[in-house]
């Protein structure tokens, strides 16, 4: 057999406990003299925030904040970031929060070096390739939570406000080129979102592992990454302030943005088309639905999720794995169905249609149709 991949791995990592201290150091290395910080709304009167901006015009680089950022931003978020950046003249972005801080930042990072729409530049085939890249701002993010691992990401996701379709867009440069991960940043999550993001990240793991493409990098690295999270998600839900759990958490929600790169499934697709609709908590509306994804992928990932459960000492094969995963999901009380996050069945055709338009449908290991997706979604209510 012939194995053939295009492989690359992510960037300068300052992780620890306290290293927020060393954000006005990563300035400097980057030529950032006036940094615009993007958040959303709801941190942005928090503490950690609030300390950060402290901390920056502390150290003569302003107090500049945009956080008019949604749960699920849009284009229009990110057209005001832009004004904003370009109005306040400055010369690098901190995206600082959750997935839709970090991914709104790293847009708004791109989009001020372009005169195209940003829907140009979705995650279909070449067209990165669309843009312009020598004004594409310098980005340090600064995750805050534990899930996304949007801080070691070449993508964002976006919500186009006139279909309610999630987008991809997808360039090199969105990778920032100095990520701090702070565990003393997390502590103040309620359990509600340690249990989602923590979610968030195991699956990642999870369903890249499964994805039948070839990434044996990728691969291991899910597999040690949903160990971390079986030892320490727990942990992090227990008592907010364990460090080392939170800590340990960090690297494993970056560990699996790293490893989805080998690709993602049905989880994702669902979880894209109805937080496009209903606006659910991604890694939450994950966890709904994973049970019935892996019953879904039964047949084609059987021997992938054996291994899985022998790493992480688990009895029972595949149905000890499965039963390890609907205990964790009472664990960490995670709503049943889809229904008990509000979501409505009279809109599954919609659902559907959004799931098998989503990049990550193409790395299910069954291949995704009409029929089995309406039949998948049905199952999570």
């Amino acid at each position: 057999m012939t194995l053939t991949a295009n492989w690359s791995y992510p960037t300068a990592i300052r992780f620890g406990a306290g290293r927020i201290s060393e954000l006005p150091d990563c300035c400097k290395a980057l030529g950032i003299s006036k940094p615009l910080l993007v958040t959303d709304r709801g941190l942005a009167n928090f503490p950690i925030t609030q300390s950060t901006l402290d901390l920056l015009e502390k150290a003569g680089l302003g107090r500049a904040i945009y956080s008019e950022v949604d749960p699920n931003p849009d284009e229009r978020n990110m057209a005001a970031g832009v004004q904003i950046y370009r109005e306040g003249r400055h010369d690098g972005v901190i995206a600082f929060g959750g997935g839709s801080g970090l991914d709104l930042g790293k847009l708004i990072a791109f989009m001020v070096g372009q005169d195209r729409p940003v829907w140009d530049f979705e995650d279909i085939g070449d067209w990165w390739t669309r843009a312009k890249t020598e004004n594409i701002a310098p980005i340090i993010a600064v995750p805050t939570t534990a899930g996304t691992g949007s801080e070691v990401g070449r993508a964002s996701v976006i919500i186009n406000s006139q279909t309610h379709v999630k987008k991809i867009i997808f360039h090199p440069k969105f990778l920032p080129s100095i990520v701090i991960s702070d565990p003393e940043l997390t502590v103040g999550m309620p359990p509600v979102i340690t249990a989602g993001t923590g979610m968030d990240a195991f699956i990642h793991c999870f369903e890249a592992y499964c994805s039948p493409f070839f990434h044996p990098m990728s691969a291991g690295i899910a597999l040690e990454g949903m160990r971390i999270v079986k030892t320490y998600l727990p942990r992090a839900y227990a008592d907010g302030t364990d460090i080392e759990a939170r800590g340990q958490m960090m690297a494993a929600a970056a560990m699996g943005a790293v490893a989805f790169q080998k690709g993602l499934g049905a989880c994702h697709a669902l979880s894209h088309s109805v937080g496009a609709i209903y606006h659910t908590h991604h890694g939450m509306t994950n966890a709904v639905v994973l049970p019935a994804v892996i019953q879904m992928n039964r047949a084609a990932i059987k021997d992938k999720v054996c291994d899985i459960a022998r790493y992480l000492d688990i009895k029972g094969g595949f149905d000890g794995f499965v039963d390890y995963v609907n205990e964790l999901r009472v664990r960490l009380n995670i709503p049943q169905t889809l229904g008990e996050l509000g979501v409505a069945d009279d809109r599954i055709d919609d659902m559907v249609a959004m799931a098998l338009e989503d990049p990550s449908a193409g790395g299910n290991p069954v291949v995704m149709t009409a029929d089995n997706t309406k039949a998948l979604l049905k199952a999570c209510f």
